[in-house]
């Protein structure tokens, strides 16, 4: 690896205890002891792309899909696995035509069978999605880290910790009541829009669930913001079950627009797939094909924190702005007619590809 200090090129034993023998300096992650294969000058790379170069803050679960997005497509079923036994297979047969020994020849096929199936298996999908390090374990084995040795989080990664940051460091005025709300589950995506200052400069309240919604001042539209999957596809619908007359925008992620985009890498997590109970709900609706019935049910999903920091971010703020009257007419004509629809295809996002 490359030492992030002096930029010298580092053999295994010269980097002991994470330490570049040339310069003596400590460095946070090395690429062959952590499951992401993470180095400091990769997780900056990759937090200058999804920041736009410190335009925006982000968060730290945004900072690990982008990381994590190759992985997720290689998947993690047998990594290499398959091509051992391949090579061990054609050196055991080649040793039984030497030799002409039968066991060997039966070792050679079996291995050449296993290797078959490998092969197969992850062509299949085989473990195709799920996290080699998940969203808990990368603030321990790669923020922490990085903390210990720099004293913070990569420059333009906020902490969504209690109390929630705002890069604005603006606030609707005292007892003014908002005239929207923005319900949105996932904790990091909320944090993610108060540190860039969404909420306050709409006049825009946030809640994390139907509870939180009703005990809010606010008669305005709900916004509800949800990930591609299962349980965000019953979200919307229960909203407006529950709130009757008032009006609800789903922001999405929508499901099927989200599934066509090639850039898009959906995952799953092995212990959360939907049950039967909303799977039935789901199918009540008939609303889905059966194969995007299959999908949900094992588990898929795409989440808030994979979209691309500022897309998502332009997106929100389309909406918020159309909600509050701020947008002015010409734009308001543009989304009228298509022209903002969220999220666009045109460009492909390579952060976490290098």
């Amino acid at each position: 690896m490359i030492c992030p200090h002096c930029e010298k090129n580092l053999l295994r034993k010269e980097r002991p205890n994470n330490t570049c023998s040339h310069c003596r300096r400590t460095y946070a992650l090395d690429p062959k002891t952590n499951s992401l294969g993470l180095s400091d000058l990769r997780v900056r790379r990759i937090v200058a792309k999804v920041t736009e170069e410190g335009r925006i803050s982000v968060v730290p679960d945004q900072l690990w899909y982008a990381l994590s997005r190759r992985r997720l497509k290689e998947g993690t079923f047998a990594p290499g696995c398959a091509g051992t036994s391949l090579f061990a297979g054609l050196v055991v047969g080649v040793f039984g035509i030497f030799t002409e020994t039968a066991y060997l020849f039966l070792a050679s096929g079996a291995l050449l069978l296993v290797s078959a199936g490998l092969a197969l298996a992850r062509a299949a999908g085989a473990g195709r999605g799920f996290p080699v390090m998940s969203r808990t374990a990368f603030r321990s084995e790669a923020l922490a880290p990085w903390q210990n040795v720099y004293g913070r989080l990569p420059p333009g990664v906020v902490d969504d910790a209690p109390p929630l940051p705002s890069r604005a460091g603006t606030r609707a005025p005292s007892g003014a009541q908002p005239g929207a709300v923005l319900l949105c589950p996932d904790r990091s995506t909320t944090a993610f829009l108060i540190a860039n200052g969404l909420p306050a400069r709409y006049g825009i309240a946030l809640a994390k669930d139907l509870d939180a919604v009703h005990a809010l001042p606010a008669r305005g539209p709900v916004i509800v913001l949800h990930d591609a999957d299962a349980h965000g596809e019953l979200l919307v619908r229960h909203v407006r079950a529950s709130l009757g007359q008032r009006t609800v925008i789903d922001a999405g992620l929508p499901l099927r627009t989200v599934r066509r985009l090639a850039q898009a890498v959906p995952y799953r997590e092995k212990q959360e797939k939907p049950d039967r109970e909303t799977m039935a709900r789901l199918t009540a609706l008939g609303e889905f094909t059966e194969e995007e019935l299959k999908w949900l049910g094992k588990g898929w999903r795409f989440p808030l924190v994979g979209m691309p920091p500022a897309r998502l971010l332009a997106a929100v703020t389309r909406v918020a702005e159309q909600v509050s009257g701020s947008v002015d007419p010409e734009r308001r004509r543009a989304a009228s007619v298509g022209f903002m629809t969220w999220p666009g295809s045109a460009a492909q996002d390579h952060a976490g590809e290098r």
